[in-house]
């Protein structure tokens, strides 16, 4: 099983993080197809074949998932998204 572990500094108030982090998630939803939802301050986000999320920490995110054999073969080009959304939105 592969993995996906990315930490992210910002410097926005939390409800801009918030809704920052809602839009990266949208635009995974649009590329992607994941489906997601929140719980507390941790997005949630799945497909078949991907489990993860993105928790808000005070002034960084933690994104980490967990990515089936067949979503591994995807990994650079979901890690990349993720990542170019992250330097884009914070």
């Amino acid at each position: 099983m592969s993995r996906i572990d990315i930490r992210h500094a910002h410097d926005l108030p939390t409800p801009q993080a918030r809704k920052a982090i809602e839009e990266v998630a949208m635009k995974l939803q649009d590329r992607f197809q994941i489906d997601y939802g929140w719980e507390g301050d941790t997005l949630h986000f799945t497909r078949s074949g991907i489990d993860g999320h993105i928790a808000l920490e005070g002034k960084s995110l933690h994104v980490h998932a967990k990515l089936g054999f067949l979503a591994a073969m995807f990994k650079e080009p979901i890690e990349a998204e993720i990542k170019r959304v992250l330097k884009e939105k914070f």
